[in-house]
């Protein structure tokens, strides 16, 4: 039986992964098989630029909001996305070499969420990341 990746995705990856296992390599879907790749790859870049821009975020909210009454939340999360980033970082350590330039598109998503998370509006935030990747992954906090 032969699945149709696009007709059922879970049916054909099963499949697939049967054929590897008992070495019927000439029974492979290739070409889908190496897109799936590809993207496993990118899904963990994704992942990282997703908690980096909501730890950033966070850190912008701690810095350019000190007054809000309940910042215990926030350092909350900063702690969380911090852990979780060293734990994707071991796990895909070549990600590390890519830091500054996911850093850099994770930025414009860290904006929005502290825009959108208190009174302030864009103009009162940098346009770049005031930080580097030891203040952002380390113990630093801002202000």
């Amino acid at each position: 039986m032969t699945t149709d990746y696009d007709q059922d995705f879970y049916a054909w990856s099963r499949e697939q992964a049967s054929l590897l296992r008992s070495g019927q390599y000439g029974r492979l879907d290739v070409m889908h098989l190496v897109e799936e790749i590809e993207d496993l790859g990118k899904r963990e870049r994704r992942a990282l630029e997703s908690r980096l821009a909501v730890l950033l975020g966070h850190l912008l909210k701690w810095q350019y909001q000190p007054e809000y009454p309940s910042r215990k939340s926030w350092r909350a999360t900063i702690n969380t996305q911090r852990r979780a980033i060293a734990k994707l970082l071991d796990e895909n350590p070549s990600l590390a070499a890519r830091l500054d330039e996911i850093i850099r598109d994770a930025y414009p998503d860290a904006v929005d969420l502290a825009v959108a998370e208190t009174p302030l509006d864009y103009d009162a935030f940098p346009v770049g990341c005031p930080w580097d990747q030891t203040q952002i992954l380390g113990t630093f906090l801002p202000g």
